[in-house]
């Protein structure tokens, strides 16, 4: 690779580190080609591109674009999930972990969530989080849970009102049958 590809190369990685908010940093060696392509596939629906990348040149990106956390993860052969805007970070966690799992190859090293930076830890305790849409159903219903019994409270003396007022009227009907019986 000659000076101005890897110039290139360090401002195409700075822009993507300045862009992307959320990373994630892998250990990659013993990968096949094939599973790096399956693994970028599946990274691609979550929002999320998978780039092999030169350590040196990646150093170079990350204190041109103020990424000093990222530095600490760049030792041997690395690989980063950069998460899009609108990329699903638990689902890419996810699939990472997945990946390590089958093939006992590809390491988690850490990353960047949100401008913070997290451990290999951090990312595989954002994989067993439920997914985005399930957590969103949960904060609904816990929300609309407590507005369901406050309306509730508020409509138990009505239905009260309602059951005394139709008992009276029962009790009433029945006295006035009683009555026609004797008068009759």
């Amino acid at each position: 690779m000659d000076r101005q590809e890897k110039e290139r190369v360090v401002e195409e990685l700075t822009e993507r580190l300045r862009s992307s908010e959320t990373l994630i940093v892998s250990d990659y060696r013993g990968l096949t080609m094939t599973q790096i392509d399956g693994l970028r596939g599946e990274l691609l629906k979550h929002g999320a591109q998978f780039a092999v990348v030169k350590n040196t040149l990646t150093r170079r990106a990350a204190e041109a674009a103020g990424a000093d956390a990222l530095l600490a993860f760049l030792e041997g052969p690395s690989a980063i999930a950069f998460l899009e805007t609108g990329g699903d970070p638990v689902a890419v966690a996810k699939a990472l972990g997945d990946a390590a799992r089958t093939t006992r190859v590809l390491a988690v090293r850490g990353g960047v969530l949100a401008g913070k930076p997290i451990t290999g830890t951090d990312v595989d305790n954002l994989a067993k989080l439920p997914a985005t849409e399930v957590l969103r159903a949960q904060l609904v219903g816990a929300l609309a849970a407590p507005m369901a019994t406050v309306v509730g409270i508020f409509n138990a003396p009505l239905r009260d009102l309602v059951g005394v007022l139709e008992a009276r009227i029962d009790q009433l009907g029945t006295n006035d049958a009683k009555e026609e019986e004797t008068n009759g």
